[in-house]
């Protein structure tokens, strides 16, 4: 090993490994710089745990000439007869090294090291890698050299490890944050808030298709069940409608006990409201297929439901609103009222969906007029749309 190279990759490192615009590009030029060093290594993978509701961790993995393989685990990989036997279950909850040398009787007991002895590999050594805050991830390095890793070999991955630590674990902490404001408050606001928008008072005007949903009947489901089921239902009913704004390219800001407020942000420059509200439909559509086939065994009795959306497009005030040092980032204005009050209606209505006159007007459709309504708060009646193709239902 050339310990002057050693030294700048490690120094590389220390300074923020600022030459490289990705942690991909960051890891294959550390892996690249350590052969060019003379470590004989071919293959080389990082293991990130993440502070997720549903992905356990991320990896990297770099092999010798190729790009470098990016990919999640969902925490279900902990019940895996894979990880069981895995080098790196012991890393993890034992933050202990693991050697691996092909051929040796003693690691039989894991079953990846046949598949890299097939691939020619000669010796393994998962490294772990601690951050500051005590949590524990992991390394693994793969040679094909004839004899596998000499004893300099070894001592280098161990003195690259901790530099490398540093770096991963302020990436990490950038993602986590990301991903955290993505789950709670959604990723446009949450962009927003990384990009320093963080004072009460900032605050966006932006016009959007708004989407205000609830649940029928919740107050009655919530009075006769568990509170854990109905937290289980509530779960269910919401990946309904998620699933579907998201994918019209909606973004969901606030979950209120049933009720869901959601937005579809408008490019007044380019007038692609007429698109955007359509696809505010399809997904409302889409949605309401979605809740009318769930179904959730309780007991002997298997409960169905329905809900109620209201669509609305106008002008919203998009930002940081609150009291202390207790902020929330959501949208407030008469257009926002409007479309609660329009959910309101189609209550009383027995409509899935209903849609504004000024919704209507921009997403050309079957609708038909359901009548003109006083709201409170709002100077003259409101003409309210319901889609030509629902029948009403009266709710019992």
């Amino acid at each position: 090993m050339q310990s002057s190279e050693l030294q700048r990759i490690t120094n590389w490192l220390i300074d923020g490994a600022r030459s490289s615009g990705t942690p991909a590009e960051m890891i294959a030029e550390v892996c690249e710089h350590l052969v060019e060093a003379g470590l004989p290594l071919w293959r080389f993978g990082i293991f990130i745990r993440t502070l997720h509701p549903e992905i356990f961790g991320r990896n990297f993995i770099w092999r010798q000439g190729e790009e470098v393989e990016i990919g999640t685990v969902d925490f279900e990989i902990l019940e895996t007869p894979e990880f069981a036997k895995s080098p790196l279950r012991i890393v993890f909850e034992q933050g202990l090294e693991v050697r691996g040398r092909i051929g040796d009787p003693d690691n039989e007991r894991f079953p990846f090291l046949d598949d890299m002895r097939a691939e020619g590999a000669t010796d393994y050594i998962a490294v772990p890698m601690p951050f500051l805050d005590g949590s524990v991830h992991a390394t693994s390095w793969v040679t094909r050299h004839p004899g596998g890793f000499s004893d300099d070999h070894v001592a280098a991955i161990r003195s690259i490890v901790t530099p490398l630590a540093r770096v991963a674990e302020i990436i990490s902490l950038r993602r986590t944050a990301e991903m955290l404001l993505d789950t709670y408050v959604g990723n446009r606001a949450g962009a927003r808030i990384l990009g320093g928008q963080i004072r009460r008072g900032h605050n966006d005007t932006m016009q959007a298709a708004i989407w205000l949903s609830d649940l029928r009947g919740f107050t009655a489901l919530s009075d006769r069940l568990p509170a854990e089921t109905v937290v289980e239902i509530l779960n269910q009913y919401f990946d309904c409608q998620v699933t579907a704004i998201r994918g019209h390219g909606g973004e969901v800001l606030k979950f209120m006990g049933d009720g869901l407020l959601a937005v579809f942000p408008i490019d007044e420059y380019v007038g692609d409201a007429p698109h955007v509200c359509s696809r505010v439909l399809e997904a409302a559509r889409e949605s309401r297929a979605s809740v009318e086939a769930l179904a959730f065994p309780v007991g002997d009795v298997v409960e169905r439901f329905r809900f109620g959306v209201a669509l609305h497009v106008g002008n919203i005030l998009y930002g940081n609103i609150g009291g202390g040092n207790r902020l929330d980032f959501t949208c407030i204005g008469p257009a926002v009222n409007l479309a609660a009050r329009l959910e309101k209606i189609a209550g009383r209505l027995g409509r899935t969906v209903v849609a504004s006159e000024g919704f209507a007007n921009v997403c050309r459709h079957d609708w038909r007029a359901l009548g003109d309504f006083p709201i409170a708060g709002f100077s003259k009646a409101q003409r309210v749309y319901g889609l030509g193709e629902e029948t009403p239902v009266v709710m019992a």
